[in-house]
């Protein structure tokens, strides 16, 4: 299958709630989506998953990156995908967390 963020054909893909699943009982998330928008996901191979999960917290991808389009267009998401999508499917980075 194809990442959905880098395009790579990789053996491992993972799901990748746009809206994160620790966010689904929050009261203003339940205010602003639909059962069906807090249940979408998308196809990402690990790199990518990792990458997202250490740009962002989880807060930050309910309020502001709960699509694939602007999760795409985050300056250093972009940076990383232009990096990853020459790389083998079997190349794992290390990743860095920016929130700790």
């Amino acid at each position: 299958m194809n990442c959905a963020c880098c395009g790579r054909d990789c053996p491992d893909i993972t799901k990748h709630h746009l809206v994160p699943r620790t966010r689904h009982s929050n009261k203003k998330t339940k205010k602003c989506f639909t059962r069906a928008e807090l249940q979408t996901t998308v196809d990402f191979c690990r790199s990518c998953h990792r990458q997202v999960h250490a740009l962002f917290t989880e807060k930050e991808l309910e309020r502001s990156y709960f699509t694939l389009a602007a999760l795409l267009t985050h300056p250093a998401m972009s940076q990383f995908i232009n990096w990853i999508k020459t790389k083998s499917a079997d190349v794992r980075p290390r990743v860095k967390r920016l929130n700790s």
